[in-house]
């Protein structure tokens, strides 16, 4: 199956085309290599797929429709991951215009160049985010999300609606991944984890907000690219009430972790303790994350269940390794 994953640089993208390449299937990767973060770790990320048969990367940003609609007309691509995006919470109260750009121009110029090209799924990436200050857990994709705690957020759940009124309108079957706090090899800095091992193999202070009373449900990185591939296969079905082929499905590892939990958890695969420094509620941020994980499970089969020890263990690993530790 030939297929073309946007933010193929990325974190989660690298590993789903990783495991698309690993079944045999061609894979076109796109990504504009931006600076939100170190552009050397895509590129290094990008390394890892290049020396593997059937990749091809081309240096594209989905900002741009026109370059989008050729490198998708070229690709002989039938389906399509979309995990190109601006992300972080926090950021987004810093630079509103990059996720406007990137999450809801970008997102819509990937809609437009699928219908033209006739693509049979798009898959593309959500957030667990979309729950906001909901306060029943575990979060369900019955639950209504419309109060989101961020911009970042807000942007997700737009791209839910909008993909909704395309299947409904244009028949383009899209199916959109809920993600929970994914982590593990190759991930990404700005992400607390990352941070969290740097400040402690450096004997430096981490910052716990709300005082430590949060919970998160950590997704190992191989399960989340795991879920992607296996919705990748199962386009929705048309369905009456709705009128649209289009599905939303939590990918959380369905069993939130304390904070403080998930810091002995590090502190022990680093064998190094932390120096903790307790700080209020950041803005936009929630204090737990749960998912309910049933509707995927049916769906294809499968969901995240990797223990966090055994991931952690993995990322730490890893984290030495590029790092030179």
């Amino acid at each position: 199956m030939h297929v073309l994953v946007t933010g193929a640089a990325g974190f989660i993208g690298m590993h789903v085309c990783a495991r698309l390449l690993d079944r045999g299937d061609r894979v076109v990767g796109i990504d504009n290599l931006n600076t939100y973060y170190d552009p050397q770790l895509k590129r290094d990320r990008l390394k890892e797929l290049e020396g593997i048969e059937g990749f091809t990367f081309k240096e594209a940003d989905v900002v741009h429709a026109e370059q989008l609609r050729e490198v998708l007309a070229r690709s002989r691509a039938r389906r399509v991951i979309h995990l190109a995006a601006q992300a972080g919470v926090r950021h987004s109260l810093r630079d509103p215009q990059a996720y406007v750009q990137a999450n809801l121009v970008g997102f819509v110029n990937v809609l437009e160049a699928c219908r033209h090209e006739a693509i049979e799924h798009l898959v593309y990436a959500s957030s667990s985010s979309v729950y906001g200050t909901n306060a029943k857990v575990p979060f369900s994709e019955s639950d209504a999300t419309d109060h989101p705690a961020s911009l970042y957020a807000a942007t997700k759940k737009s791209n839910e609606v909008l993909a909704h009124s395309y299947a409904h309108l244009f028949g383009l079957p899209a199916t959109g991944l809920r993600f929970f706090t994914i982590y593990g090899p190759w991930g990404r800095p700005d992400m607390a984890y990352w941070l969290f091992a740097k400040a402690i193999l450096s004997g430096e202070p981490i910052k716990l907000f709300n005082e430590g009373r949060m919970a998160r449900d950590f997704t190992y990185i191989a399960d989340a690219a795991e879920a992607v591939v296996r919705v990748l296969d199962a386009p929705p079905v048309r369905d009456v009430q709705l009128s649209a082929a289009h599905r939303v499905y939590n990918v959380g590892n369905h069993q939130p972790v304390a904070l403080l939990d998930f810091v002995a958890t590090l502190e022990r695969v680093l064998g190094r303790a932390a120096v903790k420094e307790f700080a209020p509620m950041q803005p936009g941020d929630v204090v737990e994350t749960y998912a309910d994980t049933a509707a995927l499970a049916a769906a294809v089969g499968f969901h995240p269940a990797t223990p966090l020890e055994r991931g952690l263990s993995e990322f730490a690993a890893w984290f030495r390794s590029y790092h030179k530790l």
